[in-house]
């Protein structure tokens, strides 16, 4: 999915939009180490290592990658959308926001 990711997050930079990870490495060190590792070039949050990371238990996150599609106005939208799916969700809100 990170190759799709990048492109994506490339090509919307100039839109409403934004792509936010909720890390669960080991460690803020293993964190940085993937982003530079995977070129990742968005944000990502620490939120703990997966045994603990809070953030994920709030959100009842229990697998990776989990993906919520949150609009312009914070309301979760779609969940679990993957590559294309995911893209013509993110497309179809980003054409309520014009």
């Amino acid at each position: 999915m990170l190759p799709h990711e990048r492109e994506m997050v490339q090509r919307l930079k100039d839109k409403p939009f934004t792509l936010l990870g909720i890390n669960s490495d080991s460690s803020r060190s293993a964190l940085k180490k993937t982003m530079d590792d995977e070129k990742i070039i968005w944000p990502n949050i620490y939120g703990g290592p997966t045994h603990d990371n809070k953030i994920a238990k709030a959100w009842n996150v229990f697998a990776w990658p989990t993906i919520y599609i949150i609009d312009h106005e914070g309301v979760i939208r779609y969940k679990g959308l993957r590559d294309e799916e995911m893209e013509k969700a993110v497309n179809k809100l980003l054409e309520r926001v014009k």
